[in-house]
């Protein structure tokens, strides 16, 4: 299913292990896959912005039909596919663990007249009976994607450092500003970089001349992701032990730990370029800032580490207030 529609304004933490690290036959069955199809992404300074785009694509083909549907009918067999010196990630999309995650946040926001309308209370409790038994049968279950409406939390820095840092301007690299890694000219904090300065009505200069999306993300090792959280959080818990942050880097923490040590964590601004604009997305250093703020908290400098968290958070706060924009 084709459509002109853009992403939605969301971002994604993932997870790719390496192909060893699947059980047979599922390592054998992914595998296969990656023969067939490539692999997203053929290095490590390329984004899955293509792919990503094709699992909007599905899942929105999921959601045409004549009767509501809760969630897909089987889990997807399908996968964000990295190689990086000569090794094999694999990301599995597990749409359906997924849907059934994001339907338990609609129950949670959603007014129940408007839930009623969307998906019957039958459905709903069909889709709850699934994944019961489901549960049974996968009780090790977790995904490899978790996802961020409207903005990037915080949190989701914590596992990188500005060096993990890759922005493909639209039309790829060659195109005008050209991909720039971390340690870029832009500096943290300017005017441009302030997420929320661009209007969403912004998303018109996405697309380059090779028609290829913007894309900003950071990509890491698991042991150095790890070892950042696993920092912040003593940290952060010796400074400020009842602060938001030190549940998030825990939150995070304990992700982290249900997969293999050896795989590679993402985050991918993911739709949201479409909403901050190729200038905000040039200059956002994000990461770097978090990092600052533990360097400073660190070295005992409690006012300067707030006021780098306070800066951030308030600015991430900006483009979530987008979401009920005109």
């Amino acid at each position: 299913m084709r459509t002109s529609v853009l992403p939605p304004y969301a971002a994604h933490l993932r997870v790719y292990e390496p192909l060893a690290a699947y059980p047979e036959p599922e390592r054998a069955r992914w595998q296969a896959y990656a023969a067939a199809h490539g692999p997203d992404a053929a290095e490590a300074g390329r984004p899955v912005a293509v792919a990503a785009l094709e699992e909007q694509r599905a899942a929105l083909a999921e959601l045409v039909g004549r009767t509501p549907r809760a969630l897909p009918e089987r889990e997807s067999e399908r996968a964000f596919v990295r190689s990086v010196d000569g090794v094999l990630y694999v990301c599995p999309w597990a749409t359906r663990l997924r849907t059934w995650q994001a339907l338990d946040e609609l129950r949670a926001a959603a007014p129940v007249a408007l839930l009623d309308t969307a998906l019957p209370p039958a459905t709903r409790a069909a889709a709850e009976a699934d994944r019961e038994r489901w549960r049974a049968e996968h009780p090790d279950a977790r995904p490899w994607i978790v996802t961020s409406r409207w903005e990037v939390p915080v949190r989701w820095f914590l596992p990188f450092g500005e060096e993990d840092r890759c922005f493909v301007p639209a039309g790829g690299p060659g195109a005008t500003g050209d991909q720039e890694p971390a340690g870029g000219a832009a500096e943290p904090g300017g005017a441009a970089g302030r997420p929320g300065a661009a209007s969403a009505g912004g998303a018109g200069l996405d697309r380059g001349e090779k028609g290829e999306q913007a894309a900003l993300f950071y990509l890491t090792p698991m042991a150095q992701a790890r070892r950042r959280v696993a920092r912040a959080y003593r940290a952060l818990r010796e400074a400020v032990p009842e602060g938001d942050l030190v549940r998030g880097a825990e939150l995070v923490g304990r992700w982290l730990e249900e997969f293999h040590p050896r795989s590679l964590v993402e985050l991918d601004y993911g739709g949201l370029v479409h909403l901050l604009g190729p200038e905000q997305l040039l200059a956002d250093r994000s990461a770097g800032e978090l990092e600052d703020g533990l360097r400073a908290l660190r070295a005992g400098e409690a006012a300067e580490a707030l006021r780098v968290y306070e800066e951030l958070t308030v600015r991430w706060r900006r483009v979530l207030a987008l979401r009920y924009a005109n």
